[in-house]
């Protein structure tokens, strides 16, 4: 390499340097977090070494539901959603391994490992069998879970779940991590943030500043952006098809018709696949109804209440 170019190759390192010293945005205590995020009735629960953010709520006796939330969230995502449910349902929801409050997991972050914690967190609440509602990231391990342990499932609310593979991407491969996504434990600017986050959304407007403070608070929980990239690097998609047959679980696909992060097109891939699914299509809406749609939990509650028909 010539003078030239090695001093050309120092002022890069020096500029990404500099650039990285303004946009650097450290972790923020989680003493403070939690007093804000995690009061009652949230609490924290032991399981498989991981100490999971919980919320517990409604009648002990009344049916249960397992809640889990997608990529970057946390279980506040499900606030409107709860509140209505946990009327007569026994609703349990808490922040995945690597998201929100509940840190980041030593066992890493697959699919196999997501299925043995919720299995664990059932097991350590008393819950032997439940109906179990996932968002995006969450809704497949929620179909991972009902195919794992069918005994354990009522019913399955899938809502914008993924699991199929992406156009260039194979099952049982790793993805490589970006480059730039590897700087993410060190930075979080909110040009970039905000406009990930709006994506999610089919209504202009719903992404209000308080909710925008929330998704960017749990991002800055203590860890979450290490596991976020440690996650991308732990995950191997697996071909859905073979377990999606073996659901045994009545199953709603709740999908909205304008999600810009997984296409409603694949709700054709899911009902293809599932032995018991049918779809409930959502006009004007995006990838997480249950904060720009409440009332679409009336499509859950209805599903939830019925007899089988199977």
């Amino acid at each position: 390499m010539g003078r030239a170019a090695v001093i050309a190759a120092a002022g890069l390192l020096v500029a990404i340097a500099v650039a990285l010293g303004w946009l650097y945005q450290p972790d923020r205590g989680r003493a403070e977090l939690e007093a804000v995020y995690a009061a009652a009735p949230s609490t924290f629960v032991e399981v498989l070494g991981v100490r999971l953010h919980v919320r517990d709520t409604g009648p002990r006796d009344g049916p249960a539901i397992v809640m889990l939330h997608g990529f970057g969230s946390s279980l506040q995502t499900w606030d409107a959603w709860a509140a209505d449910l946990e009327r007569d349902h026994r609703v349990i929801r808490y922040d995945e391994p690597g998201f929100g409050l509940t840190g980041r997991d030593p066992g890493g972050y697959s699919d196999e490992r997501g299925v043995a914690v919720l299995a664990g967190l059932l097991d350590r609440l008393g819950v032997a069998r439940a109906s179990v509602i996932g968002n995006s990231m969450g809704g497949r391990i929620a179909w991972r879970f009902a195919a794992a342990h069918p005994e354990r499932v009522d019913r399955l609310v899938l809502v914008s779940p993924d699991g199929f593979r992406e156009p260039g991407r194979g099952y049982g491969t790793t993805e490589s991590v970006p480059l730039m996504m590897r700087t993410l434990p060190y930075v979080l600017p909110g040009f970039m943030l905000r406009p990930m986050l709006e994506a999610a959304y089919a209504r202009p407007g719903v992404l209000t500043e308080g909710l925008y403070e929330r998704y960017r608070d749990m991002m800055l929980a203590p860890g979450v952006r290490r596991a976020i990239v440690d996650r991308i690097g732990d995950q191997v998609l697996a071909d859905p098809v073979p377990l999606l047959r073996g659901i045994e679980a009545p199953t709603l696909l709740l999908w909205g018709e304008g999600d810009r992060m997984i296409p409603f097109g694949n709700s054709k891939d899911y009902l293809a696949a599932l032995p018991h699914g049918e779809l409930q299509a959502l006009p004007g809406v995006g990838h997480v109804p249950q904060e720009e749609a409440p009332e679409t939990v009336n499509f859950v509650r209805a599903f939830l209440d019925r007899r089988s028909s199977w």
